[in-house]
């Protein structure tokens, strides 16, 4: 697994991970990943944001892959914006906000209740209203393998199963950052454990769509819904509750992708998001 390029800091004294995609003065974007994921999932994203002159740090969240884990086990939604808000503060501009389900809600709750400044929001697949089937379904998979896995075929075995519409790798050596390989030999995911003890009532907007709703009111700023077609987690009803909430909510719908809409789709996520912010930079001019 490569290192990470930077160390970051997060609130409660924690140290996050992340990866930084192009010049360190360009207008930053923060790339926050969803529940159970890592910095990875924005690798492609990150580097087409760098290479059109964005500072696109990729963070891993607290608790995750080479990001400190919490001493006490805090990984409420409180938790999780004062980190957003440290890593907002010693930037040269207000950020653009990239945020998939976990990141998505971080953001959301962040603007919305005015902890942080930020230039623009993109909340990729999350909603205050989900789908609680599909909830529950998520924090089952994340459950599923407390012991582990013997190799990273087995791994990929278990994602094949929990994701059909996404081929498997031939060459499973990528989700090795998704892993971390124990005393014991056996790969488990690279999140503290204590992450989903109560998951549900910790992170999932199942159990704080009120003040997720009451943050939508809030947002001011532009703003993207970026959905994944097959999403177990955002219906047609969860997309008209945000639109009627952020009247000025743009939404892209990208065929093909579930939940994880960067990882199944990313060509499409990143044209949505490309398309988005050039629209409000020449809003601005």
């Amino acid at each position: 697994m490569s290192a990470p390029a930077l160390k970051l800091s997060g609130a409660d004294g924690l140290s996050l991970a992340a990866d930084a995609f192009g010049p360190p003065d360009g207008e930053p974007v923060l790339l926050l990943h969803g529940g159970g994921q890592t910095r990875h999932a924005w690798g492609e994203a990150g580097r087409a944001l760098g290479e059109a002159g964005y500072y696109a740090l990729a963070i891993d969240a607290r608790g995750h892959s080479d990001s400190d884990w919490s001493e006490t086990g805090d990984y409420g939604p409180d938790a999780f914006v004062r980190d957003l808000a440290a890593l907002v503060a010693p930037l040269n501009a207000p950020p653009i906000l990239v945020g998939a389900s976990l990141g998505g809600v971080a953001s959301l709750l962040a603007v919305g209740e005015g902890v942080v400044q930020a230039r623009a929001l993109v909340l990729v697949d999350i909603t205050p209203k989900v789908n609680e089937e599909g909830s529950q379904k998520i924090g089952a998979f994340m459950k599923s393998a407390p012991d582990g896995f013997a190799s990273l075929d087995e791994a990929a075995d278990a994602v094949a199963r929990y994701l059909p519409h996404r081929p498997r790798p031939k060459d499973t050596t990528g989700l090795a950052k998704n892993l971390r390989r124990g005393e014991d030999g056996r790969y488990r995911w690279h999140w503290d454990p204590r992450f989903i003890d109560d998951a549900n009532q910790r992170i999932s907007p199942a159990h704080s769509g009120d003040r997720l709703r009451a943050a939508a009111r809030n947002v001011r700023i532009p703003t993207l819904l970026v959905r994944g077609a097959l999403s177990e987690i955002v219906t047609d009803e969860s997309v008209e509750e945000l639109r009627a909430l952020i009247p000025h909510a743009a939404y892209v719908n990208v065929a093909d992708a579930g939940h994880m809409v960067a990882g199944d789709k990313n060509t499409a996520f990143f044209s949505a998001v490309r398309d988005f912010i050039a629209g409000i930079d020449a809003a601005a001019d």
